[in-house]
């Protein structure tokens, strides 16, 4: 990965989804000017990653645009393969392709899936896309992609036929068995929530309305009990272990700490998410308080 300058610290952010088109390449470009080497997007149902991509890369020069997370049941992997490709192609360098197997209520309630093995169904799709053909102009460089990994199989399988992992939801102990698993060389992309505040009360109170719809989604919670938290932790909004473990709160050196903590940890990479009351708001407050320590890591 030595041609690929994945810088310590990216924004993870659903925002840009949620404000017109023009605004989000405006944003793109603040978050690019703060210094957040990444911008990552997720996917559930709203614009298409690859169409915003384009408009955060074209808005952007150096920025990596990165998904987090691409849903492999959303389009099979000749899609998966030629999306990447053609972008990469535009974009040298400049695409980090997550993709992961998502919930099995959101595929089968959601999209009308039959949802598979993870592990398994997860292999075989990355075979198919390294045999996918491609008849369109190909790219100068690697596509890079990297798997919502979590369990200890998943994360082998990261390493094996993918550039790494890009965990969400996740602890710092996490971070630290993950690059155990893995080994020395795959990229580790933990993303990490945080709320700007010092009020233990207000924070919490941030983050846990934020966490309800993780602490419902199957995947997550059989994470969560690998790390040991217990039904306890997990219920009635989750426990102040379990808040402060996912979801760091207090000043910029508080979320500093943090992220320094993950990467000390093994992370070559973490991505924040500022997370904010309101409904879909833009915490670009957050973002421009945050970017000035964020730059000296």
């Amino acid at each position: 990965m030595s041609d690929f300058a994945l810088s310590r610290v990216g924004c993870w952010t659903p925002s840009l989804d949620f404000v017109p088109t023009s605004q989000a390449r405006e944003l793109a470009a603040e978050l690019e000017s703060l210094g957040f080497g990444a911008i990552w997007i997720p996917e559930v149902a709203g614009r298409d990653p690859f169409v915003q991509l384009t408009h955060i890369l074209s808005a952007t020069t150096t920025v990596i645009g990165a998904t987090g997370i691409m849903n492999i049941y959303g389009r099979d992997a000749i899609a998966m393969s030629c999306g990447v490709r053609a972008l990469t192609e535009a974009y040298p360098e400049r695409v980090l392709l997550g993709i992961g197997v998502s919930h099995r209520n959101l595929v089968e309630d959601l999209r009308g899936h039959a949802y598979g093995k993870p592990v398994e169904t997860m292999a075989a799709y990355l075979d198919a896309m390294d045999a996918a053909p491609y008849f369109a102009q190909r790219p100068t460089t690697p596509v890079r992609r990297v798997i919502a990994a979590l369990g200890p199989r998943m994360l082998r399988l990261a390493a094996e036929k993918a550039d790494g992992a890009h965990p969400y939801l996740v602890s710092v102990e996490h971070t630290a068995t993950a690059r155990q698993t893995m080994g020395s060389g795959p990229l580790l992309c933990p993303e990490q929530m945080f709320v700007l505040d010092s009020n233990s009360e207000i924070a919490r109170a941030t983050a846990r309305a934020h966490l309800a719809v993780y602490l419902t989604q199957p995947n997550y919670l059989r994470n969560l009990r690998r790390l040991g938290f217990t039904e306890a932790d997990i219920a009635d909004g989750g426990s102040d272990l379990l808040v402060d473990s996912i979801v760091v709160w207090g000043d910029v050196d508080a979320i500093v700490t943090r992220v320094k903590a993950h990467l000390d940890a093994g992370a070559d990479h973490v991505a924040v998410q500022a997370l904010v009351d309101g409904k879909r708001p833009v915490p670009l407050e957050q973002w421009r308080e945050l970017a000035p320590a964020i730059a000296e890591l």
